[in-house]
């Protein structure tokens, strides 16, 4: 076999490995906007499909695995060819979990479709179309090999941190003013949390596409602006928001 065939071969099995992972990307942007869908329109149905659809995404993680390990066994890679299969590997790892976040979203909402609507569902509507959008763009750069595309998305990850942290507060509001919207409330705590966490692993895709175009890892500090942890509603402000 000559070189140039050898070489042809090898370019063919890259070209369908980052066709793999296109797919795989596609999957999770669908699931996590059916999700969010099905909590807007509270649509049992959607959410239930949206569950079973998670098979395919595990699927196709799994031959992206084995392909990975594949081409490292028989083909040795080195420098640039090498980090194409480290990065491809890595990211079927964060769309896997993208996509068991979204369907934890899916989850909720068919528990949320049984529930009284409460006024959060907006927010969390927002959030998620922001989320997706970052993963469109995130995905986008990964196919383009564009790093200033993937750094833009790394930035705006700080935007979906904000949103929930305010989302978390709204919540929290919520459930003090009147103890009937505690259960909607508590399942939209949990979806707006998945939300987030989507959000993060599309910034580890966006820090993957920049170590396998510049061979470096990112410096600095990941944007963060989750302050959830430190939200406190105390009992005087609602009074004070309700005079």
């Amino acid at each position: 076999m000559s070189d140039s065939h050898i070489v042809s071969s090898f370019d063919d099995e890259l070209d369908g490995l980052r066709s793999a992972i296109s797919r795989m990307g596609g999957l999770v942007e669908a699931q996590l906007a059916n999700s969010i869908q099905a909590i807007a329109k509270r649509d049992d149905a959607l959410a239930t499909q949206c569950v079973e659809a998670d098979k395919a995404i595990d699927d196709l993680e799994d031959q992206v695995e084995a392909l990975t390990l594949r081409m490292l066994a028989l083909r040795q890679p080195v420098a640039h060819d090498l980090r194409q299969i480290l990065s491809a590997l890595k990211i079927s790892h964060d769309l896997e979990r993208m996509g068991d976040y979204a369907t934890n979203v899916a989850k909720r909402a068919s528990a949320l479709s049984q529930l009284p609507e409460v006024g959060p569902i907006n927010g969390i509507a927002r959030m998620g179309r922001l989320t997706h959008r970052i993963i469109t763009d995130v995905l986008d750069a990964y196919t383009q090999r564009d790093v200033e595309r993937a750094m833009v998305a790394w930035q705006r990850d700080e935007e979906i941190d904000q949103m929930y942290t305010s989302l978390f507060r709204e919540l929290l509001t919520y459930m003090m003013e009147d103890p009937r919207n505690i259960t909607a409330c508590a399942h939209l705590l949990f979806v707006a949390k998945n939300i987030e966490r989507i959000g993060d692993h599309a910034t580890n895709i966006a820090e993957t596409v920049y170590f396998e175009e510049t061979g470096r890892r990112l410096e600095g500090n990941r944007p963060k602006g989750d302050n959830s942890s430190f939200a406190v509603v105390k009992p005087e402000e609602l009074s004070e928001e309700s005079s």
